[in-house]
């Protein structure tokens, strides 16, 4: 949804890395550039608010992609990452999930 002309909120942003909850450990939006989260919001799992030159041309239905700070906390709750080039699928690689293992 489009709360302002300069915010974007998306579905989802990602999962926190497991430790103490500091910036670090947050995900990041890392495409399309420009993004960034609100300082008193950072990402959520339900949804995130994203500021920047780049929230100004985001429309309802466009992709934003996450990079979360560490690869475990995807991992286990998704079962099988997709690779992407450009704006194709190319393959895709299961997760220690998909496979069918858990590490707690």
């Amino acid at each position: 949804r489009k709360p302002t002309p300069d915010i974007a909120t998306v579905l989802g942003g990602g999962w926190i890395a497991s430790g103490p909850p500091v910036a670090s450990r947050q995900p990041k939006p890392a495409w399309p550039q420009g993004l960034r989260t609100l300082p008193r919001e950072g990402a959520g799992e339900v949804q995130t608010p994203l500021q920047g030159e780049a929230a100004r041309s985001l429309r309802v239905g466009d992709r934003v992609w996450f990079r979360h700070a560490k690869s475990g906390e995807l991992a286990e709750r998704v079962e099988r990452y997709l690779l992407v080039d450009d704006d194709r699928v190319v393959g895709e690689a299961p997760t220690y999930r998909g496979e069918g293992k858990a590490f707690l």
